[in-house]
C-alpha cells in the first residue's frame, strides 16, 4: 500500500552534481524521519544523511558540505542534492523511512520502509 521510489541517479563526472528524489506513494498521512544510505560494491551500507520530521539534519563526515538533504511534506518527497561529486561517492543510494503512516481503509503505520535504490556513478 505504500512504496518509496527513488529517482535521479545516473552517471556524472567528478565535480558534477546530481539530485536524488525519494517519493512515498499511497495515501500518506505522515512521514517520520527519513534517511539516505548508500552501498558500494564490496562495502557495507553507509548512512549518508538524515532529516527528521522537524527538519533537523545530520550528515556523514564524508559528505558534509557537499550533500544537502531536504523534504517536501506536501509532496511526500525527500531529496538529496549532491554537489562536488567524487568517484568514491559511486554507490547504490537507498532511501529509508523510520515509519510511514498511511490510510488504506483504515490508518496503518509501516515501519523501516526502504526504496529499491538508484545508482550513482561518478567518473574520474
Amino acid at each position: 500500500q505504500v512504496q518509496l521510489v527513488e529517482s535521479g541517479g545516473g552517471l556524472v563526472q567528478a565535480g558534477g552534481s546530481l539530485k536524488l528524489s525519494c517519493a512515498a506513494s499511497g495515501r500518506i498521512l505522515r512521514l517520520n524521519t527519513m534517511r539516505w544510505y548508500r552501498q558500494a560494491p564490496g562495502k557495507q551500507r553507509e548512512l549518508v544523511a538524515t532529516i527528521t520530521s522537524g527538519d533537523t539534519t545530520n550528515y556523514a563526515d564524508s559528505v558534509k558540505g557537499r550533500f544537502t538533504i531536504s523534504r517536501d511534506n506536501a509532496k511526500n518527497t525527500v531529496y538529496l542534492q549532491m554537489n562536488s561529486l567524487k568517484p568514491e561517492d559511486t554507490a547504490l543510494y537507498y532511501c529509508n523511512a523510520d515509519s510511514i503512516t498511511y490510510y488504506s481503509g483504515s490508518v496503518y503505520t509501516a515501519r523501516d520502509a526502504w526504496g529499491q535504490g538508484t545508482q550513482v556513478t561518478v567518473s574520474s
